[in-house]
């Protein structure tokens, strides 16, 4: 266990604080990146002529990758200091940036994306690792509470951020933003941090971390592609089979493993596994969401993309007020009423969304984006804290460390499962009649590519169909999420621990923060 750092009286050391502020730069900057993409993908898609799929890719590959590092990151900064791998993680991040702001091609950002998710994967577990070492046990909450509001914040402020700089300046820009934030990090984390280690870590386990993200690539490559090729086509068959074969690999090398990097012997608390599937499905439906509607904000809608940004706080808004009432919910009716119940509103508010068309208006979307923040906020955050509660104590950092790799692994598979849904309803009622076979089959990639072909052709009638398809499948998505959503707030109510395990209790602080590593 590091010691906290000191100045030479003995005392604290002062500079602690603006260490810390570092370390919330550094997290609200992976914080929005999780969802700035979102809204600057219609735009990119009309530039570079991405496909659904492609924009999924672009979406997904920071996430696959972020996902499958995130454990071995917290055995490297054990090895050779956290200091080290933290700056060595936002270095990696703002050269992935800068190659995504450069890009030309679909190809070049999904290659760049990929590389910000492994500075992502080194920075998020080693950002709350050095915090032994800068504060005592009576500071520590504290700071570990300014660094999850970080990586919270992130997330809304990102389709704004996106938004506002591509009404100002080309695509790139949302890469580029990065940039400052994460050399500012570098100085600061060079001056300002200890340097930690555990010399005594186990050794990174390079053949779990390929299991990890080729298993998991394989998958996310398979869904993305059904929907062009078909389930049956042995391109889709063939790394479905590879996926769980992988898995099935690392499973079993983990279970055999003296000291794993995934622990899967985690699982068999129930009120973590159970607790875990919520957090994961939420995940799932949440990204799957924040993936969909974007384009019908700016291509159905017609609003440009910092007024997309701003249409998607309504949900950030309802968040904000169930993060507040959830805890004293939860102690007074018990953490399983309130995530079931949470999970009953967030379906209540997806089918409804379901219900959404081309005439509905800004309105009703509002309302449905409400509930389906409080929904998020009431099921998500009990379900956090009941998960690492349910565990002993010195299993708290391994935990937390799995529950953020499944709910990364969710959000993937909802970007790549739901968007390939979408990508079907939306070609079923697209009316491409009359239209030359090169254009049909353009128009039917995407809403935005549809768009573009009824701007060069003058087809207006090619236009309204696009938008009523994708209506459409943006329903079929959603009502998917609600049917999802309630089968699992029924589960929760039947299933989940109905009291909080009280030998947790104390740890409750540290649950809805980004995960530490398995020794801290």
């Amino acid at each position: 266990m590091a010691t906290v750092n000191q100045s030479n009286d003995g005392r604290p050391d002062p500079r602690r604080w603006w260490a810390l502020g570092a370390l919330v730069a550094s997290m609200l900057v992976l914080g929005f990146d999780l969802t700035i993409l979102n809204v600057a993908l219609p735009t990119m898609a009309a530039e570079l002529g991405a496909t659904t799929g492609e924009q999924q890719w672009m979406a997904d590959a920071y996430i696959v990758v972020f996902a499958a590092l995130m454990l071995p990151a917290g055995l490297l900064g054990d090895r050779f200091g956290r200091r080290r791998m933290l700056v060595t993680g936002l270095l990696v991040f703002l050269a992935g940036s800068v190659a995504g702001a450069l890009a030309g091609d679909v190809d070049t950002v999904v290659a760049a994306r990929a590389v910000m998710g492994i500075g992502g994967a080194l920075v998020m577990p080693l950002a709350l690792s050095v915090l032994p070492s800068l504060f005592g046990p009576d500071e520590r909450a504290k700071a570990v509470g300014a660094i999850s509001a970080a990586s919270a914040l992130g997330m809304p402020l990102g389709p704004v951020i996106g938004g506002w700089l591509l009404d100002h300046f080309w695509w790139g820009s949302v890469f580029l933003i990065n940039v400052p934030m994460a050399g500012l990090g570098v100085v600061a984390c060079l001056l300002l941090l200890p340097e930690t280690r555990d010399p005594a870590s186990p050794r990174i386990d390079t053949v779990s971390t390929a299991l990890t993200a080729t298993g998991l690539g394989a998958l996310v490559y398979a869904i993305i592609e059904a929907p062009v090729r078909g389930w049956g086509d042995v391109r889709v068959l063939v790394p479905i089979a590879a996926s769980l074969l992988l898995i099935a690999a690392l499973v079993r090398r983990e279970r055999r493993a003296v000291r794993p990097m995934l622990d899967m012997t985690l699982l068999g608390h129930r009120g973590f596994l159970l607790n875990s599937v919520v957090a994961t499905l939420v995940t799932f439906v949440l990204s799957g969401l924040l993936f969909v509607l974007p384009p019908y904000l700016q291509a159905v809608l017609g609003h440009d993309a910092f007024g997309t940004g701003l249409r998607l706080l309504p949900m950030m808004g309802g968040l904000l007020v169930a993060a507040r009432a959830a805890q004293p919910l939860v102690a007074r009716f018990g953490p399983r009423t309130v995530v079931s119940a949470g999970l009953a509103v967030l379906a209540f508010a997806a089918v409804l969304g379901s219900r959404t068309t081309v005439d509905s208006g800004y309105g009703f979307t509002a309302l449905w984006l409400s509930v389906t923040g409080i929904g998020f906020g009431f099921s998500m955050i009990p379900a956090m804290d009941g998960a690492l509660a349910a565990l002993p104590a010195d299993r708290a950092g391994s935990g937390s460390g799995l529950l953020m790799t499944l709910r990364q692994v969710g959000g993937a598979i909802g970007i790549a499962l739901l968007g390939s849904l979408l990508t079907a309803a939306y070609r079923d009622r697209l009316d491409v009649t009359g239209l030359p076979p090169g254009a049909a089959d353009t128009a039917g990639e995407s809403v935005v590519a549809a768009h573009l072909v009824a701007d060069r052709t003058g087809a207006a009638d090619l236009a309204v169909s696009a938008n009523g398809a994708y209506a459409h499948g943006m329903g079929v998505v959603l009502l998917v999420c609600g049917v999802a959503a309630l089968v699992t707030a029924l589960s929760a109510a039947s299933l989940l621990p109905a009291g909080r395990p009280a030998a947790q209790a104390d740890t409750a602080p540290a649950v809805a923060t980004p995960p530490t590593d398995a020794r801290q």
